[in-house]
């Protein structure tokens, strides 16, 4: 069995192939589709396993070689990183690291979703990007306010149309005013956007018996459970609970040496970020619904505090789900 290991960037990728311990260099390959097809036709064989790192293009890519071979593996780039840190670097240095740690069984391989749910994890992202565009745009708003001594919006929403017409009350300078206006506008034209990206994932979750499920759980609405479920994917592939919160980064961290005493430190944040940050916020919601997981998070709060309670509650969730 040959192993063939490329290191991917956003323009080409560099290929090595592994064969009985010998490394051979085929080359660069551009990160264009008829280019890969090309170079699969002509380098590559039923037999080979290829091994790639998680970037942004690494689906597509792992898409269009898999006809061409018998495995294409994505590998997880930081835990990649951890085993096979060198003083030299290269993309042929990268590309071979792949390849023998495949080889050898250290990889550290990333579960690739299937098409259905990598849709949902785009939608997801969408969204996700939208409402961070509008937050700081929001914010640029605010800064203008606050340079100039204007106190708080007293409405909840500063954009909404009581915020609005509240912002056309203050006095501002000219130049001031102008860039509030196109910041309105920008964030308008992104809230149309958010509410096609939204009913597409509510669409979804209308036809997925999982999310339906999820939203069941206190705190969890169409969202949240969209995005949990887009992050997590095939439930089946975690044995146990603490290995779906480790996945989520909930998990404490946890330092110990020969025989002496393990110390738990904050959560390790490893993996699904968007999905640990969506179910924080559900635990923020699921505190003040009556019900077993507010006691859970009031018993939290008292000893340790409300922060370290919601995220107590949001590992609690995990184990739930």
């Amino acid at each position: 069995m040959r192993i063939i290991g490329m290191d991917i960037h956003r323009v080409a990728a560099e290929v090595v192939s592994l064969l009985d311990g010998e490394i051979i260099r085929l080359g660069r390959v551009q990160m264009l589709r008829e280019k890969l097809e090309a170079f699969a036709k002509k380098e590559l064989t039923h037999d080979d396993h290829v091994v790639i790192e998680a970037t942004g293009n690494a689906a597509a890519v792992a898409k269009v070689l898999s006809p061409y071979v018998d495995r294409v593996v994505i590998a997880n780039p930081k835990q990649v990183h951890m085993i096979a840190h060198a003083k030299v670097k290269t993309d042929t240095i990268d590309a071979t690291v792949l390849a023998k740690l495949y080889a050898s069984g250290f990889l550290p391989e990333v579960w690739v979703p299937d098409t259905e749910t990598l849709a949902l994890r785009r939608q997801v992202t969408r969204r996700t990007q939208l409402v961070r565009q509008r937050s700081r745009l929001k914010n640029l708003i605010q800064s203008i306010l606050h340079a100039h001594l204007i106190p708080t919006c007293p409405h909840g929403n500063l954009v909404g149309i009581s915020g609005r017409k509240w912002l056309a009350r203050q006095i501002l300078p000219a130049d001031e005013r102008a860039a509030i206006e196109r910041h309105l506008g920008l964030i308008t034209q992104l809230e149309e956007a958010l509410k096609v990206v939204e009913a597409d994932i509510a669409l979804h979750a209308l036809d997925d018996p999982t999310i339906r499920r999820l939203m069941t759980l206190p705190g969890i609405d169409v969202t949240v459970a969209a995005s949990v479920a887009a992050a997590i994917g095939d439930i089946r592939r975690f044995s146990d609970p603490q290995r779906l919160a480790a996945y989520l980064g909930l998990n404490p961290s946890v330092r110990q040496s020969g025989e002496g005493r393990a110390y738990h430190g904050k959560i390790t944040k490893q993996c699904r970020g968007h999905a640990r940050g969506m179910l924080v916020e559900a635990a923020w919601a699921a505190a003040r619904s009556p019900g077993p997981l507010r006691a859970f998070y009031k018993r939290i709060a008292a000893r340790r505090g409300k922060h370290i309670a919601a995220v107590a509650t949001a590992r609690e969730l995990a184990m739930i789900i």
